[in-house]
């Protein structure tokens, strides 16, 4: 349950091809720390890039975010996203709400930790794509990093690289 499907630098990393090559048809995705660093509210220009292009290839976009700070619906309205706040990862409602609003297409959840992300998408039946943290600015960003390393080791052959 603590092992990524996938395992991706950064989320620019994972195509539109990649995802239909395995029948994904939307992208769930974890904000902070995935999307944006905690610290900063605009996007990069590659992360624009990539969502319009996603948009372009006909990849459904949600974002499922424990957050319950006005952000990540400011941030969606902003750029056109679906989303789905308060998700309390890694339980399965919030999850399972957002493959509904996303017409309960074939879909896989990806985020930048093992113990919400990866473990609430396995638990959802989804397909689990973990990437790299963008900022693990406080120590127990840090923390939790170091318990997730054995869990990293274990799926190394899982690393996708581009």
């Amino acid at each position: 349950m603590f092992l990524p499907k996938y395992i991706f630098k950064n989320l620019t990393d994972i195509s539109p091809d990649f995802l239909r090559d395995r029948g994904i048809e939307v992208l769930l995705l974890d904000f902070d720390n995935t999307m944006l660093p905690y610290t900063r509210n605009e996007p990069t220009a590659e992360l624009l890039a990539w969502i319009q292009g996603m948009k372009a290839a006909d990849i459904g976009l949600c974002i499922v975010s424990n957050s319950k700070k006005d952000r990540v619906p400011l941030f969606c309205r902003r750029y056109g996203l679906s989303y789905v706040t308060h998700a309390n990862k890694p339980g399965t409602r919030g999850i399972r709400q957002a493959v509904e609003k996303m017409g309960g297409k074939p879909s896989a959840l990806v985020g930048d930790q093992i113990y919400t992300d990866v473990l609430g998408a396995n638990r959802a039946g989804l397909v689990s794509i973990l990437v790299n943290a963008i900022d693990n600015h406080n120590i127990w960003l840090k923390l939790r990093h170091v318990l997730e390393l054995p869990f990293i080791s274990i799926s190394a052959k899982r690393r996708i690289t581009s």
